[in-house]
């Protein structure tokens, strides 16, 4: 029996256990997250004997007649103090880490709370957080010390939530105390546990999966084959991902499913898939797009091994490189790269009526998750109800099918509540990664370094499967060119299946890896004509009313230059500053469609706003409130944002290609003009149960459009970025200027920016995700994600053209992905301009950072 002491009260348990468990499982103190199972990320930390501590990897006989304390223990007055700090300095954005880090301060202001800087980043170095840069957290621990220290007073609730303020978010506090509820918080009565057998090899036939021991285990309830799932073909947009891989067929990674098991017990589920054996045929793995486009290369997929192909041409671009006169051409490689959210993928599946399944769900939209679902089980899509928890960070890695299908093919058979969850080693071998990408591009100017023209050849691994892969080449091509003016272009791109990990969706979407090509080319023209690397930009800087490389001619909101304007002191005044640019769509685009759509409707008193759109961290909820708030003037304490839920929100898209703010926005504010006008004169008690619809279509042109100037996107939003690193090649200082333009909501865009200025600078220095032979290598503490005492001052400007603001949205776009855009190629000019050793691939070699 193993004694202790629990947010001051007494308990006991009788079997060794990792605390993290007691603590989840037993007790369901579910502020104590599991984030990586091995000490690495933090977010399981909690206090024992006033010491932070892992709750992941220490057992009960290790703690015996510990006092624990949790976020659940703090006294009230700690309770309000870090709630509102948080809150108030934006530092909550998914709010999976959150818990961990109060935990984290409250261990460092408990003995000093007249802390500096570097004592927080210290403090917090154990905690990892992939969406906030830390910058808002640290502020946050810094004003809860001085709430503190000077016994303060907490200022009233916020009654105004005007766009552009400093609105706090409206789910901060729960997330900051832990009361949020994400998939794995969730436990129900009965429930069972699923997990998948995945393939040993990348590439082998699959002979015969033998499953008698397996089934004799005594925990076991079920197992599942290919042959059980009515429809065995899924995929986001195309339908090539098998649920289940069959007896006589070929697995084509390491992460295809060969059988389903369903036990009474989570512990039980390893035993059992140990117990089943498989029979294989193993065959070399294709492990390269160049090997795939071998001629004598084994189709991964009856289709062919090019998954899709895209070909953007304007202008003569031959003839202008001929006539220019100076001509660079490089060949640049970016790898595979993982999202890290810091919550594993988890869903629970449950029989709802007499015929239709209720899923609890992490991911980027419940419509999508809803229509694969309902496509595998050939059922009609109202059968399946959808239903989304908090989500714990998602940078596109969340909208493939991971495990919600086979929770929902589980629980179809069994009839009884089922939840899969990924360990983060699950993780990272299994879900999307960012595309490694092969590129070749040519960059041309006159003598005055004014752009002529470029070429560009593509190639993106998009592994196993197609995933989000087309739009991400399609991206990739579309923004190759830069935010810049000049129309000859010739882009060529393909995106190839191989046996390695599956490539998709990754915050800025394949533009990441084509702005590192192109603003390197950018600086080597410099250098050539002789100026300086920010004037070579200012002079081909696009402005309103030119023409964009891709035909799109930039809107009066446009303010590139001004971006640029912002930056220049810092740049010129530092010998080892980089500079690079970048642009970024806001909505599918392309002719797609893109549809935002909300309800409002009086219930009770209050405004319930009632959208699909999934919040990953960005801030969906706040976004909504204050655009309704903005319009209709109804105090944020009688507005309510529901979760996204298929039978109560409508269709708004995927949380995708940074839409949201913009496309669902816009919904809102229409839904909003709609309340204003039905609330004149009148109370909402006199509006009571009526409700009000909101729509916006985004209307584009297809790729290729035949037209003068397409318009590919409804918006775009502009970026420059400065990277200073010191003498000793460590980073010193960050500035970057954005065009977002009007900001929702100050503190989220500040943070955003500076958490994807974060990802980009791991990007750039210090992850590589490896595979080898189709196998990753990776494991949560060899990705060497940036932690607080890595990150340097960030220095964040918001700008605004001097023309009309977007006509959507009151101006408002997008900057979720743009943020971490042009910081890979920012870092490589400032390495560049350190040393002059020209690096043309990541993340960079020979730094301070990647020896």
């Amino acid at each position: 029996m193993f004694f202790l002491k629990v947010n001051g009260n007494n308990v006991e348990c009788e079997s060794d256990k990792k605390l993290i468990d007691f603590l989840r499982d037993d007790l369901r103190i579910t502020s104590v997250k599991n984030g990586c199972g091995s000490g690495i990320c933090g977010t399981c930390t909690v206090l024992a004997n006033g010491k932070k501590i892992k709750s992941c990897v220490l057992k009960l006989s290790q703690l015996n007649n510990a006092e624990v304390v949790t976020v659940e223990g703090l006294t009230q007055r700690e309770k309000d103090v870090y709630a509102y700090s948080f809150a108030q300095c934006g530092a909550v954005q998914c709010g999976f880490c959150i818990p961990g880090m109060v935990i984290s301060a409250k261990s460092l202001l408990d003995k000093n709370l007249a802390p500096t800087v570097p004592e927080i980043k210290k403090a917090i170095n154990g905690n990892l957080c992939r969406c906030t840069g830390y910058i808002k957290i640290e502020k946050a621990i810094m004003m809860a010390a001085e709430f503190f220290r000077e016994q303060k007073q907490l200022p009233e609730p916020q009654q105004e939530a005007f766009l552009n303020t400093a609105f706090q978010r409206v789910d901060a506090y729960q997330k900051v105390l832990g009361e949020g509820k994400f998939a794995d918080d969730v436990v129900l009565p009965g429930m069972a546990y699923a997990k998948a057998l995945r393939s040993a090899y990348p590439r082998a036939v699959v002979n015969k999966i033998d499953t008698t021991e397996a089934l004799k285990h005594k925990s076991c309830i079920k197992i599942l084959k290919a042959g059980d799932v009515p429809n065995n073909k899924i995929g986001h947009i195309v339908q090539d991902w098998d649920v289940m891989i069959a007896e006589g067929d070929t697995t084509r990674y390491i992460g295809d499913a060969l059988a389903l098991v369903v036990a009474g017990t989570k512990e039980a589920l390893d035993e059992i898939i140990g117990l089943i054996n498989v029979d294989y045929t193993v065959l070399e793995p294709v492990i390269s797009p160049q090997d795939a486009l071998r001629a004598e290369a084994p189709l991964i997929h009856s289709t062919g091994n090019i998954m899709s192909k895209e070909h953007l041409k304007r202008g003569d671009v031959p003839g202008a490189l001929k006539e220019s006169k100076y001509v660079i051409t490089k060949k640049y490689h970016t790898p595979f790269n993982d999202h890290a959210f810091m919550e594993p993928e988890c869903a629970i599946a449950m029989p709802e009526g007499e015929d239709g399944l209720l899923l609890y769900t992490g991911g980027q939209s419940v419509y999508d998750e809803q229509r694969e679902i309902s496509n595998m089980l050939r059922i009609s899509p109202e059968k399946v109800h959808c239903h989304s928890m908090l989500v714990g960070g998602g940078f596109g890695g969340k909208e493939d099918m991971s495990v919600q299908h086979h929770a929902a093919l589980a629980a179809w058979y069994t009839k009884r509540p089922v939840k899969v969850k990924f360990s983060r080693q699950e993780s990272l071998d299994y879900h999307t990664k960012r595309h490694a990408m092969d590129m070749e591009f040519t960059l041309a100017c006159d003598e005055n370094g004014i752009f002529t023209a470029m070429r560009a050849f593509i190639i993106a691994d998009t592994g196993a499967y197609a995933s989000l892969g087309g739009p991400v080449l399609q991206r990739a091509c579309t923004h190759a060119g830069g935010p810049y003016n000049y129309q000859n272009i010739d882009i060529l791109g393909m995106s190839v299946y191989t046996n390695n990990v599956v490539s998709g969706a990754y915050r800025g979407f394949g533009v990441t890896q084509s702005c590192f090509a192109i603003e390197n080319n950018i600086n080597l023209l410099a250098e050539k004509v002789g100026i300086s690397a920010w004037e070579i930009r200012w002079r081909n800087a696009i402005k309103p009313g030119q023409v964009l490389p891709n035909g799109q001619i930039a809107d009066e909101n446009c303010a590139m230059r001004e971006c640029l304007e912002a930056v220049r002191e810092i740049y010129e005044k530092n010998p080892y500053a980089g500079i690079a640019c970048a642009f970024k769509n806001s909505g599918t685009g392309v002719g797609l469609k893109d549809i935002g759509r909300c309800i409002l409707s009086v219930e009770k008193g209050s405004v319930h706003i009632r959208t699909s759109a999934a919040c990953m961290g960005q801030g969906i909820a706040t976004m909504c409130t204050q655009m309704v708030y903005q319009t209709a003037g109804i105090a944020p304490s009688l507005l309510i944002h529901e979760a996204p839920d298929t039978i109560r929100t409508p269709n708004s898209g995927t949380s995708t290609a940074s839409r949201q703010t913009v496309v669902t926005g816009e919904a809102v504010h229409r839904a909003a003009e709609k309340l204003k006008i039905a609330l004149e004169g009148k109370t909402l008690d006199d509006l009571e149960g009526k409700s009000f619809y909101g729509e916006f279509s985004a209307k584009t042109d297809p790729m290729g459009s035949p037209k003068p100037f397409p318009v590919s996107h409804v918006s775009y939003s502009y970026a420059a970025q400065v990277m200073v690193i010191d003498d000793g090649g460590k980073l010193q200082q960050v500035e970057a200027a954005y065009d977002v333009g009007t900001p929702v909501n100050v503190p989220s865009v500040e943070g955003q920016i500076e958490g994807g200025i974060v990802m980009g600078l791991g990007f750039a220095l210090t992850e590589d995700f490896v595979v080898e032979d189709g196998y990753p290598k990776m494991n949560m503490a060899a990705l060497n994600l940036m932690r607080a005492t890595a990150v340097p001052p960030i220095d964040v400007k918001l700008v605004q053209a001097k023309g009309k603001k977007s006509p959507y949205a009151y101006g408002a776009k997008g900057v979720g992905e743009l943020c971490l855009i042009p910081t890979s190629p920012a870092c490589s000019h400032a390495y560049y301009r350190f040393d002059k050793k020209f690096r043309t691939s990541l993340p960079l070699r020979q730094t301070y950072y990647k020896k």
